[in-house]
Order: structure tokens, then sequence, then C-alpha cells
């Protein structure tokens, strides 16, 4: 239903649905596309047919499924978490009804104990379904979209018209430099390079332009890891120093 995550910033993975579609470049070497494929290999239902093989590599079909079974995980942890919603798909991607996105929103509203992070390639629909009133605005969830180089800034605005929620992007992986960007809006930043099979390079000048960024617009930064194929050579220090800030704590 859930696992304990490896994530740097997150505590455990909860994923109502499975399967995706390629939306930009980061999306490439995508791990969760990766792993689809083992699990699928190992039947698991939930991963049945999201998969397949093109040129030696497992690619997404475009297939989604939802998983009813596993929405009421999060009720049954007591004690609260930094909950990461669906690291193996995307919520919001368009073959996800309305009606589910609505039943996962209704979850988390009853686990204030818990701290969601919704992250999205597609920032715009979760705006439509909050203008349209369809979502409601919750204190523990923290809404985010991910932006890998400037081709893709405009995410960064589309997030930033959801009002009075708590707002994160996630720059990773970081395959180009991104530019000038208005982050007065958002309150956590994520940054990392892309890590395993045939990733690519992160320069430490683009990173550097994220930090300077989040320190002249408040936002709080988490350096996540320099990447490469052993992302624990490359380690996680920036400046020497680690760097782990949150937009809030959970309670003890």
């Amino acid at each position: 239903m859930a696992s304990i995550s490896e994530i740097e910033w997150t505590d455990v993975t909860w994923n109502p649905v499975a399967g995706c579609t390629l939306a930009s470049s980061g999306c490439t070497n995508c791990y969760a596309m990766r792993m689809a494929a083992r699990l699928q290999a190992m039947g698991h239902k939930k991963y049945a047919g999201t998969t397949r093989k093109s040129g030696g590599r497992s690619v997404w079909t475009g297939r989604v499924n939802v998983d009813e079974g596993s929405l009421s995980a999060p009720l049954e942890w007591k004690r609260g978490k930094r909950v990461f919603v669906n690291s193996m798909s995307d919520l919001f991607h368009e073959k996800v009804h309305d009606d589910f996105i609505v039943k996962v929103w209704d979850i988390m509203a009853e686990c204030p104990q818990h701290h969601f992070q919704v992250l999205t390639k597609r920032p715009d629909r979760m705006a439509r379904l909050f203008e349209l009133g369809k979502l409601s605005k919750l204190n523990n969830v923290w809404v985010g979209t991910s932006v890998e180089n400037s081709e893709v800034t405009d995410r960064v605005a589309q997030l930033a018209s959801i009002k009075d929620m708590t707002l994160f992007v996630s720059f990773e992986p970081l395959i180009g430099a991104v530019g000038e960007v208005d982050l007065s809006k958002i309150h956590w930043a994520i940054v990392g390079g892309e890590s395993g099979p045939n990733s690519r390079e992160i320069e430490p000048s683009w990173v550097d332009e994220l930090f300077h960024m989040c320190r002249r617009d408040d936002v709080a930064f988490f350096f996540k890891q320099w990447g490469g194929r052993n992302k624990k050579a490359t380690g996680r220090e920036l400046h020497g120093t680690t760097y782990d800030e949150y937009p809030m704590e959970l309670e003890p």
C-alpha cells in the first residue's frame, strides 16, 4: 500500500495511481518507469500494462491504473509523516478522472497528522481543479511541480496561481540552467542532479543560480544530491553544507 522511502525529503510514498507518459525532457530517464517495469514483471496487478520494452529499455505505454484499495493507507498511520503522493505516477495525469483525484484529496483531509507532498508535471490541470472548486485548500498538503530546465519554467507561474497553499518546486533532475524565475510565491525548492544509468551531468553554476534566487525570494532550500551513476559517491553537500530546509516542520 505504501513504503518507507529513501528519498531524502520525504518519509513514505503513497501510490494510489500507477503508470504515466513522458511530459518533458526531464522524464527521459524516469526512475519510476524502470521500477514499474520490474513490478509489472513480478506480477503486481497495479502495474499491469504500464510499461513495454523499446530499444532495450522499458518505457511507459501510456496506460494509467488507479488503485482504490490503496486509498485508505494513510488513515492507518497514526504518527505524523511526510508523505510523497504518487512517486510512481502523476495524480494530475489526463487519464486520472477528476472524481478519483477528489477521493485522494478527501483522504488527505482526514489525515491532519501528515503533511502530503503532491508533485506534478501538470500544474495547469491542478490549478484548474482548484479554480473550479473541486479541490479544497488544506494546510497539510503541499503542492508542487517539477522544472528541469528553462524550457518548462512556465510551470512555476501555473503553480503560483494557486492561492493559500504551501507551494514547492522540484528542480530535479536539473539538466540545464533554469534562468531568471520569480519564486516569490513559492515556499520550498528541492534541487538535485539526475542519478542512475545514463544520467545527465549537472553544472554547479545551475545550482548556485537557484540557491541565490531562493535566498533572494525567501524560499526554503533543499539540496537533494549531485547525482550521477553513484549518487552516494557525489554526495549532497553544497558550499560545504548540507541544506535540508523545509517550508515547515511536522509536529513531533
